[in-house]
């Protein structure tokens, strides 16, 4: 159920992203305060995302960590978020950041220095989780609905839509790249699905298109093996039409001994735009599973800030640093294809 905690005062630090304003919002609705936004670079997305949350743009970064600020929200560039974190714990200010919190494997090392010291609590945009159809999964599979489970395989494809990308998007270095980007969600749901930590993940990183960017690849499939031997495909790509009405058309498909359900993670353009689940057995045909009601469980901000006053809370700083290191570890080990 969702926590009750007092007001609070918190800041933007870097808004490169419009993902933060998911945070934005979700603190604000939950009657929270935001002292102001710093964001040098991206001056148009700071500017609309500031006029829509009417915060204040401030030229003083230091300004947005006094203590009147009790926690930071960042979207800044991928590869310099590690270096927000620790300027936070410098201060002493918890962080929800967007995703991916680090690009490379120094910036994991980095990551995993300030998550042993403790000082500070550090989240991240992990949003699949908290989505209603995947918790309504987790519950089906948690129940043995599926018996033991055989395959779980996730497509995520994405729009490009290149004109409105900021250059650092293409930079294998500023961003770190699809599966970085893209598929740490992925390798943080297996973990909260199965309950399994991930014990290899091989595949292929392929570039199509853009030869203009020669280090930006645009499509990855990964293939995971997980602890209990159980096996995962993860795909994504930067392929999504433009006439797509969300950011893509993603699907997850899970097999068991007992059962399989494929959840619409965008929703069935011929039936509706919402998430949906859908499950088959032995004993019945396909049938759409009702969703749980999103209202009784905490957004991925309440979440956070009841991990931050020490309450119960879905998303752990061992899972951030899991699905990190596992997407670091799937990058190293890609195969790259040059098409182009």
């Amino acid at each position: 159920m969702r926590t009750k905690t007092r007001q609070m005062t918190f800041s933007i630090i870097g808004c490169e992203h419009a993902h933060i304003g998911i945070f934005i919002k979700e603190m604000l609705s939950l009657g929270h305060r935001c002292a102001g936004m710093y964001e040098p670079n991206n001056i148009e997305l700071a500017e609309r995302i500031a006029a829509e949350y009417d915060i204040q743009r401030v030229e003083d970064r230091e300004s947005l960590l006094l203590e009147e600020v009790d926690l930071v929200g960042c979207a800044s560039v991928n590869d310099k978020k590690i270096e927000i974190i620790e300027l936070c714990e410098v201060y002493g200010k918890p962080i929800m950041i967007d995703k991916p919190a680090v690009t490379s494997r120094d910036g994991l090392d980095r990551l995993k220095a300030v998550l042993n010291r403790g000082r500070i609590e550090v989240g991240m945009l992990l949003t699949e989780r908290f989505r209603p159809e995947i918790r309504t999964l987790k519950r089906l599979i948690d129940e043995g609905s599926f018996g033991e489970l055989v395959h779980i395989s996730m497509r995520k494809p994405h729009q490009l839509n290149p004109t409105k990308r900021p250059a650092w998007h293409f930079s294998k270095q500023e961003s770190g790249g699809i599966i970085m980007d893209l598929l740490v969600h992925d390798f943080d749901l297996l973990r909260y699905l199965t309950g399994q930590e991930l014990r290899s993940a091989t595949g292929n990183m392929s570039k199509l298109i853009m030869p203009e960017h020669p280090d930006f690849y645009d499509a990855a499939s990964i293939q995971v093996v997980l602890d209990n031997g159980m096996t995962s495909q993860l795909y994504a790509d930067w392929h999504t039409p433009e006439k797509c009405w969300t950011w893509g058309d993603g699907r997850i498909f899970i097999s068991g001994t007992k059962g399989t359900a494929e959840v619409r993670v965008e929703g069935e353009p011929l039936r509706d735009r919402d998430g949906m689940l859908l499950y088959m057995n032995d004993k019945e045909e396909w049938r759409m599973v009702e969703k749980e009601d999103f209202e009784s469980f905490d957004s991925i901000s309440e979440d956070f800030l009841s991990r931050i006053s020490g309450g119960p809370h879905v998303l752990s700083h061992q899972d951030i640093l899991a699905a990190s290191e596992a997407a670091v570890s799937a990058d190293e080990n890609a195969e790259l294809i040059r098409r182009v």
